[in-house]
């Protein structure tokens, strides 16, 4: 019947790997922080739910049809970019 105790294995049987780790420390091309595509995208998710929300306000005010064109063409557009960008990042 086993004990419970395990003889210490070598420091040179085991490797040292963290699996919690994404890259190595040795990385020289280790970037920290976010990347340009990703603030893009960010700021383009911004504008479709601003102009989403700006169209919806609009359509329920007294405004004129100009501005609801606007809020959708902005909207339109934005997501239109977004698909673009998700479709080309799939290549």
């Amino acid at each position: 019947m086993e004990t419970g105790r395990h003889e210490p294995l070598e420091a040179a049987a085991m490797p040292h790997t963290d699996p919690y780790r994404l890259s190595d420390a040795g990385d020289g091309d280790r970037t920290d922080g976010v990347s340009r595509s990703d603030i893009v995208r960010t700021l383009l998710w911004a504008v479709v739910v601003l102009s989403a929300v700006a169209n919806m306000a609009v359509s329920y005010g007294d405004t004129p049809v100009v501005a609801n064109l606007a809020c959708g063409f902005v909207t339109v557009l934005a997501a239109g970019t977004l698909a673009v960008r998700a479709l080309r990042g799939r290549r």
